[in-house]
């Protein structure tokens, strides 16, 4: 994995099947009067994703997680960086088109991503009338049903529309949606955030069979670090639009080794009373500063206690501090 910015020409590796190269999504925010400052959601980020892999991604609230799953995908115009699918630069129209049929998205809230006007068959069949992946109206009829079986719908439901439906059937309706058009790589943004446990547990556990099944690479956005843990084979993690430390799910659990990271796995709810109390909760000082003034050096330093000169003066790349375990701190 390429850990540093750099001018050489990048060159794809077969063995993953996403890559992301330094991308960047600046949005421009009207601060006064003719005046406008550059909202930094995502700023040089890179990592990769090998195929049928989940990669988790995890952070505060406004770390920058969702933009980066929809700038990926497109749905916001990069405003710098590369993003490679199989060895192929996503940097035409013809290679976006192919790469939105084989990339695909499940969003948040299965209240809104719905269109309450649509059946649900006329929604889940959405990307096979895009991109008219059918011969007849009883082949279109058969891959809906189909799609319904997959995720656990019952077919006879197919004439309903979605506010008839619990939050978990509506999510399980995206996720059908999303498998339409038998992609091979699905953008999950906290797909099981706005549901019940115990449906979260049944979505998650039915996202990792349709992954054995149907060969799926997962790109898993959430705050849960314990659902994310659970999921994903390697967990990256955000602040303030950067990535802080990127290693196995296992590794990054036990053994965090970047300060932001070791205080988010201090807060997390251990079930052993005993082991519970001898945990030391590590609280941040400070509040998270503003995307829109963001600290000059390593944006986590003013909430840091092993800050030096050296983490204002620059931000620091990722780097490999183990084995398949990489952090952006100067002082490891």
């Amino acid at each position: 994995m390429a850990t540093e910015s750099t001018a050489k020409a990048f060159t794809p590796d077969p063995e993953f099947l996403l890559q992301v190269r330094n991308l960047k999504e600046y949005f421009p925010i009207t601060t006064g009067f003719m005046k406008t400052t550059m909202l930094k959601a995502v700023d040089d980020v890179s990592f990769d994703i090998r195929k049928g892999e989940t990669l988790g991604l995890v952070g505060e609230s406004g770390c920058g997680k969702t933009t980066i799953g929809r700038t990926i995908l497109q749905l916001y115009k990069p405003t710098a960086g590369e993003i490679w699918f199989k060895g192929k630069k996503i940097d035409s129209k013809e290679s976006l088109r192919e790469f939105r049929r084989q990339a695909q998205m499940v969003f948040q809230d299965p209240y809104s991503s719905l269109n309450p006007r649509m059946t649900v068959a006329d929604i889940v069949a959405e990307p096979i009338d895009v991109h008219k992946m059918y011969t007849n109206k009883k082949d279109r009829e058969a891959r809906i049903h189909e799609l319904m079986n997959l995720v656990g719908l019952n077919t006879e439901h197919a004439t309903r529309y979605a506010h008839e439906f619990s939050g978990g059937q509506r999510q399980r309706i995206g996720i059908a949606r999303a498998l339409a058009s038998q992609p091979e790589f699905i953008v999950c943004d906290e797909p099981v955030s706005a549901l019940d446990v115990s449906i979260q547990a049944q979505v998650i556990n039915m996202l990792e069979d349709l992954q054995a099944r149907l060969g799926l690479t997962y790109l898993f956005i959430a705050h849960d670090i314990s659902v994310v843990k659970h999921i994903s084979n390697r967990i990256a993690v955000m602040y303030l639009g950067h990535m802080m430390e990127l290693a196995s799910a296992n590794e990054l659990t036990k053994h965090p080794v970047h300060p932001y990271t070791v205080s988010l796995m201090s807060a997390v709810p251990i079930p052993d009373p005993k082991v519970s109390r001898r945990q030391q909760r590590i609280v941040l000082k400070g509040d998270v500063p503003s995307p829109l003034k963001v600290p000059e050096g390593c944006p986590f330093r003013p909430r840091c206690e092993r800050a030096t000169e050296a983490c204002a003066k620059t931000c620091p790349a990722m780097r490999e501090v183990a084995p398949g375990h990489f952090a952006a701190c100067h002082n490891l």
